[in-house]
């Protein structure tokens, strides 16, 4: 492939949660409020984030497994590919993450509804659009089989 090909964190993230056990599995179950530190020479980035209610975080799950490809959900005891999982074990432990954008002072924005682990490296920040990011009728098949 053309092009650079190496992660650039942005910033880090300052959460509640000391490991992935304090972590809540999804970030909108909770009214904990993180911060998001930038980097200064990504700061022309942050221009107009302001203007948005919630953004999409992507994070390094830094303490993820990266050598486990099977897992089991919360949700039932059968063993998944971690693609089948929101697992933080997986080769590329990038984690995803809708979060209210409370405040932005400087480089620093305060954020409700993350679920990193404290000093979580972000690696990218978009503004979330709900007509663009939500599908109304999406949702788990309830069988393997392809559509």
């Amino acid at each position: 492939m053309a092009g650079e090909q190496r992660l650039v964190p942005i910033g880090t993230a300052r959460t509640p949660y000391k490991n992935r056990r304090d972590a809540p599995r999804q970030g909108r179950t909770t009214n904990s409020l993180s911060t998001l530190e930038i980097l200064p020479r990504f700061e022309t980035g942050l221009d107009s984030l302001e203007t948005f209610s919630h953004l999409i975080v992507l994070y390094w799950q830094h303490m993820g497994d990266r050598n486990k490809f099977r897992t089991t959900t919360p949700w039932g005891p059968e063993v998944r590919g971690v693609f089948a999982t929101r697992s933080p074990n997986r080769p590329n432990p990038i984690g995803l993450c809708v979060v209210e954008l409370v405040a932005k002072c400087g480089l620093v924005l305060t954020v409700r509804g993350m679920d990193a682990v404290d000093e979580s490296a972000i690696l990218d920040i978009k503004p979330y659009f709900p007509e663009l990011d939500s599908v109304p009728h999406a949702g788990r098949r309830e069988t393997n089989d392809p559509a």
